[in-house]
């Protein structure tokens, strides 16, 4: 869906001209109340769930949870994926051409924060009639959108589902995205985010800036279990290498993980989301009292944490949870001993499937008046 009025955006600037791609899946009902929003994380995409005709390696990313009798069930709701601004898969982002200059956007493009894709969507929303969502949902970087959702818009939101995410980044957590960064912005085919002028690809900043990044997804269990101290190709003679190639069984791991990413991702769109998760903190404008800060909500709240996620600990979950408390909201709270790390909102797990499956029957019987009843 094309926007031809500027968007404000929270830097001062405004974007115009822009193109926001998203899917839907299931039915809008009659009265247009079992619209649920999924936000995506940093490098995933509106391709919630499902595959395209003719590729069956083209699943959504969320396709365990989305879909016909899954948790979020799509015989039931009415589910929308949007792409954020600022993506490279289809909304208006870096490599696409800038009106003003007729050439790609690069390092132009303006930097968006969590606060500017909640804008977004909510345009996309109004253009689509939904005036209110039975739920916004979201995992790490999209809990963050859903939560921005209920202090933003409140009254647009019915519920507000936060899964494995926080109210604002750790001072490590951004170390960790500045690290990143700086592998993208020393990569000498980088240019200053005017790469594709030059025909070139900053791959070995995006390879490690994805190693950097993979790696605070998963918990030192769930590697040691994986990988431990286990050789790559070791021969009976000899164990090590000796050299500055693959030895260990996770650098084979994070090698291929980081060329893959760099094969499908853009430079400048990683530079801009990994600067939005460090921006996005609401209760900075509360002289940080998160409680403050979520005063105005309407919401009835579900969040979600993981005891292993190390990047994004439940104690951050817990910290929403004892604000909305204290504001005396509607919260139920889980935290699941699952052993994935950050990583365990994507994958499966019994326990979280179905108190995810529960949550939205609860929803699903408040729209149709089950509850009342």
């Amino acid at each position: 869906m094309h926007f031809a009025e500027a968007l404000p955006l929270q830097s001062g600037a405004a974007l115009a001209d822009y193109t926001l791609v998203y899917e839907t899946y299931g039915t809008l009902n009659a009265e247009r109340s079992n619209a649920v929003l999924v936000c995506h994380a940093l490098n995933a995409s509106h391709h919630v769930a499902g595959m395209y005709e003719g590729d069956p390696k083209s699943a959504g990313w969320w396709d365990n949870m989305v879909g016909p009798g899954k948790a979020l069930d799509t015989d039931r709701f009415f589910v929308i994926g949007v792409n954020n601004l600022g993506s490279c898969f289809g909304s208006t982002g870096p490599m696409h051409l800038n009106p003003a200059t007729g050439q790609p956007y690069g390092a132009a493009f303006p930097v968006v924060t969590v606060e500017d894709w909640v804008a977004a969507q909510a345009r996309l929303a109004d253009a689509l009639g939904i005036e209110q969502f039975a739920a916004v949902m979201g995992g790490s970087l999209g809990g963050m959108q859903a939560l921005a959702w209920s202090i933003m818009f409140p009254a647009r939101v019915r519920h507000c589902v936060v899964i494995a995410s926080t109210p604002r980044l750790s001072a490590q957590n951004i170390a960790f995205n500045d690290v990143a960064r700086q592998a993208i912005l020393s990569d000498p085919d980088f240019h200053c985010g005017d790469f594709y002028a030059h025909g070139v690809v900053p791959r070995n900043g995006l390879r490690v800036a994805r190693m950097v990044g993979h790696i605070t997804y998963l918990s030192d269990d769930d590697m040691a279990e994986k990988f431990g101290r286990k050789l790559r190709n070791a021969s009976a003679n000899q164990d090590y290498k000796f050299d500055f190639g693959i030895d260990f069984e996770i650098e084979s791991y994070l090698r291929y993980q980081g060329d893959k990413f760099s094969e499908y991702f853009d430079a400048n769109t990683y530079l801009l989301i990994t600067k939005a998760l460090d921006y996005f903190d609401p209760a900075r404008a509360f002289e940080g009292d998160l409680t403050r800060a979520l005063a105005n909500t309407q919401a009835a709240f579900c969040v979600v944490s993981f005891t292993t996620d190390w990047r994004f600990s439940p104690e951050c979950s817990r910290e929403i949870v004892q604000a909305l408390v204290c504001n005396r909201r509607r919260v139920t709270y889980a935290e699941i001993d699952a052993p994935h790390g950050h990583d365990a909102f994507l994958l499966e797990d019994a326990r979280y499937m179905n108190l995810v499956r529960a949550y939205f029957g609860r929803i699903w019987d408040e729209t149709t008046g089950k509850e009342q009843a």
